[in-house]
């Protein structure tokens, strides 16, 4: 067997050097009037893929700026070989066009206000067929591990995500983060009661303080003002009480093995920031939402997910594929089309962690060689903005 360290896939060598394991031409509504005519254009040219949202109209301050950067980060993923923005307006349809465009692949935005959606769609039409057409010749080239951005996050967890399905991504992630990986966990409030072991695997005291600082100010600025007696039904879910998990402390400890044993983290991220530090694991301040912290890891720049779940998460994501793997062998027999790895011979003592993490970074290599995962080949396309307010 090749020695990881010499291990390659074969990916889309972008015009900034990032690597994409896909080569999507986008079609990006600046705003949810705008998603009408993205989808016809999608419908009209073979190839595009639409990503229509629910937001972007009267949104300011921070909200807007987050609105802004996962619109454009998703523009920039490497996934996405060429871009279409259709937005409302002119001036912030060009915002969104000209953030992309740093990267140097081709995008182009189109403004219904004084054209009319007829002939915007029929504008945009002509230029996402010529995208297409020059996406479609472009080709695989041999790439390292070190070029390989990786997230990850865990749903419908029960007793057998900590035990097993998590600590497989940990394993995973301890062998790809000394070849120079980028990697990627979040979930703030999911770490409630693990929070202050979490900060011990940061990289510095100070970067263990900036995440401590960032996850209580999810806990005043989004939980205490919100909650009822408690996060019951929500932190832990019904599906994972009846997986075992009776509260958020032990959810919390099973989520952080995801980051393994060995490796720390070296900065804190604002939602959907692209890190800036060099290769290394990030943590990232998210929701715990399946779609919207998958959607926002993506606008970060991460080509493909790692996504263990017990009691069965049918996630998917339109630019950032997928993988889900389980521990648990009732989901693994119960639902086989939504799988990727069955890890579940952890726990009947037929395979061994390593084994398991090793069996990860092939159906991984796999995937990025374009192995369609089990959500891609079902379809599953959730896109979720974040929203951290009301609209003006």
């Amino acid at each position: 067997m090749t020695a990881l360290a010499d291990r390659e896939f074969f990916g889309y060598r972008r015009e900034n050097g990032r690597v994409g394991i896909r080569s999507h031409v986008a079609i990006l509504p600046l705003d949810d009037l705008s998603n009408a005519a993205c989808e016809k254009v999608a419908n009209n040219i073979d190839g595009c893929l639409a990503l229509p949202h629910h937001y972007g109209r009267l949104q300011f301050g921070a909200d807007l700026d987050l609105h802004f950067r996962t619109l454009i980060g998703t523009g920039k993923n490497p996934n996405v070989a060429a871009c279409i923005v259709i937005g409302i307006e002119p001036s912030w349809t060009q915002r969104v066009v000209e953030g992309i465009a740093a990267t140097g692949k081709p995008v182009a935005g189109f403004a219904i206000e004084r054209n009319g959606e007829i002939k915007t769609v029929a504008q945009a039409c002509h230029k996402a067929q010529e995208y297409v057409q020059w996406a479609s010749e472009k080709q695989r080239e041999s790439c390292k591990i070190s070029d390989l951005w990786v997230s990850t996050k865990c749903g419908e967890s029960d007793t057998t995500s900590g035990l097993a399905s998590c600590p497989t991504v940990g394993n995973m992630i301890d062998k790809i983060d000394p070849l120079g990986a980028m990697t990627c966990f979040g979930e703030t409030s999911e770490l409630t009661g693990a929070e202050e072991v979490c900060a011990t695997r940061a990289a510095t005291p100070e970067i263990g303080e900036k995440f401590l600082k960032t996850w209580q100010a999810y806990m005043d600025e989004v939980i205490e003002p919100h909650k009822t007696s408690d996060l019951s039904d929500s932190q832990p879910t019904k599906g994972n009480i009846a997986g075992g998990l009776t509260t958020i402390e032990e959810k919390a400890f099973g989520n952080l093995q995801k980051i393994g044993k060995k490796t720390s983290f070296i900065d804190v991220l604002e939602p959907a920031e692209e890190p800036g530090q060099g290769a290394g694991l990030y943590f990232m301040d998210t929701s715990s939402a399946a779609a919207e912290c998958v959607t926002l890891q993506a606008a970060a720049g991460f080509v493909v997910h790692l996504f263990p779940t017990g009691q069965g998460n049918i996630i998917g994501n339109p630019i950032e594929p997928v993988i889900k793997l389980t521990a648990n062998p009732r989901t693994a027999r119960e639902m086989p089309e939504h799988m990727d790895l069955d890890c579940s011979g952890i726990l009947r003592g037929e395979m061994t962690l390593d084994e398991a993490g090793d069996a990860l970074i092939d159906i991984t290599i796999r995937t990025c060689n374009g192995r369609l995962t089990a959500a891609e080949s079902l379809k599953h396309r959730e896109f979720v903005m974040t929203k951290l307010y009301r609209s003006a």
